[in-house]
This record gives C-alpha cells, sequence and structure tokens, in this order.
C-alpha cells in the first residue's frame, strides 16, 4: 500500500503502466494531466496552491509537459513503449486512486500524439514557453498558479 508521503512522479507513472503498455511521452501528458487536474480540484485559489499530488514540477519541454524524472526513467525507451506493469498498485487514500482512474478513463484513449497537441493549446505551457522558439530546448518551470487557473475555469 502506498502511502500519501510516498507519491511521486515515478509512482503515478507505474500506475497508469498497470493500464496499458505507454510511450514515455504518453506516460509524461498523463502524469502532468493527473498532477493539474488535482491542483485545480484541491486548492481554494492561485494564492494559495497547498495540495499537489507530488513534489515535483513539470517544465514546458518542446513536446509538452516534462517531469524530468519520468524522462531519465524511460529515456532509453526513446519512442518505443513501456510494458505494462503487472503489479497491483493500491493507494492509502481510495479518493486518490478513484482520481487517477478518471484520469485515466478520460485521458488514456488518446495517443501521445495527441495528448501532445492538447497540451501545446493550454495556457500552462504555452505561458512558460512564450520567450522560447518552438524548436528550442527549454528547462522552464510550468507555472501552478496559470495551471490552477486553467484547469479550474475549465
Amino acid at each position: 500500500m502506498i502511502k500519501d508521503n510516498e507519491i511521486n512522479s515515478s509512482i503515478i507513472a507505474d500506475f497508469f503502466l498497470t493500464k496499458s503498455e505507454l510511450t514515455p511521452k504518453k506516460i509524461q501528458k498523463l502524469v502532468y494531466y493527473a498532477y493539474s487536474w488535482f491542483i485545480a480540484l484541491n486548492n481554494q485559489n492561485e494564492n494559495q496552491i497547498y495540495n499537489v499530488l507530488f513534489d515535483e514540477e513539470p517544465e514546458a519541454w518542446i513536446h509538452g509537459p516534462v517531469f524530468p524524472t519520468l524522462y531519465t526513467r524511460f529515456k532509453d525507451y526513446n519512442w518505443n513503449e513501456v510494458p505494462k506493469n503487472e503489479e497491483n498498485i493500491i493507494f492509502e487514500n481510495d479518493d486518490l486512486m478513484s482520481f487517477l482512474n478518471d484520469i485515466w478513463a478520460k485521458f488514456g484513449i488518446y495517443s501521445a500524439d495527441e495528448l501532445e497537441y492538447m497540451t501545446h493549446q493550454e495556457t500552462p505551457w504555452l505561458n512558460a514557453r512564450k520567450n522560447t522558439v518552438s524548436d528550442e530546448r527549454s528547462n522552464q518551470k510550468i507555472s501552478l498558479k496559470d495551471i490552477f487557473n486553467y484547469y479550474n475555469a475549465l
């Protein structure tokens, strides 16, 4: 059983990998949507963001939001799929399991490229890359305020 204080981007990735084999890019986007929607649903306003799914902040890379630790973990797969995780992942908090299943139901149906396209239309990633040429590398953090405001408005 995974306790709340043990949750990180890798554990959330492992949860999504129990559903299917996935490319690293799709893993990144699913974890990003879980992270973002968690912020939008569990905080009151942009100036008091105390509730986050885990502590690592996403960066605005060329192909969309990226969590650097996930990139490091899965980079050797390149564009190939990461094998499905056959382990059961059980969270201490049943609401979190339900929330992540909802994220999977909503976003798991899209391809990695579709998810990338979606994030490229959204304010948090766009704002983080506003001073960056489209094919230029960046490790600019995506603002938690932008995440809260964008997803909370939806």
